[in-house]
């Protein structure tokens, strides 16, 4: 069951649910996947709506990676997201979301 609270989000491939948060880990290698030099960059990015289906896919590995899946952009490629691609943008902005919400 996920937890929203510590940022994460369900994903179904190939009818198979996973858990996806974007850890601090899951953050350094999606900054490192989209060329970003910081967090800041990162979230101005979107805020710019600057962000391509390619993103669309690091932030959704970056976060996957981050629930503990072991699999690569290639994977993910291969495989089928519930919902087609629009549940996997919505999925994506809620991982970011959650990621860089005002915890306070």
């Amino acid at each position: 069951m996920v937890n929203p609270l510590r940022g994460e989000v369900q994903i179904v491939l190939d009818g198979q649910p996973h858990i996806a948060r974007l850890t601090l880990g899951a953050l350094a290698e999606l900054e490192d996947a989209l060329a970003e030099d910081n967090l800041a960059a990162l979230a101005g990015r979107l805020e710019e709506d600057r962000f391509s289906s390619n993103d669309i896919m690091a932030v959704l590995v970056a976060g996957l990676r981050g629930g503990g899946w072991t699999g690569t952009q290639d994977d993910l490629l291969a495989r089928q997201i519930d919902g087609g691609p629009l549940e996997g943008a919505r999925i994506a902005a809620r991982l970011i979301t959650l990621a860089f919400r005002d915890a306070a």
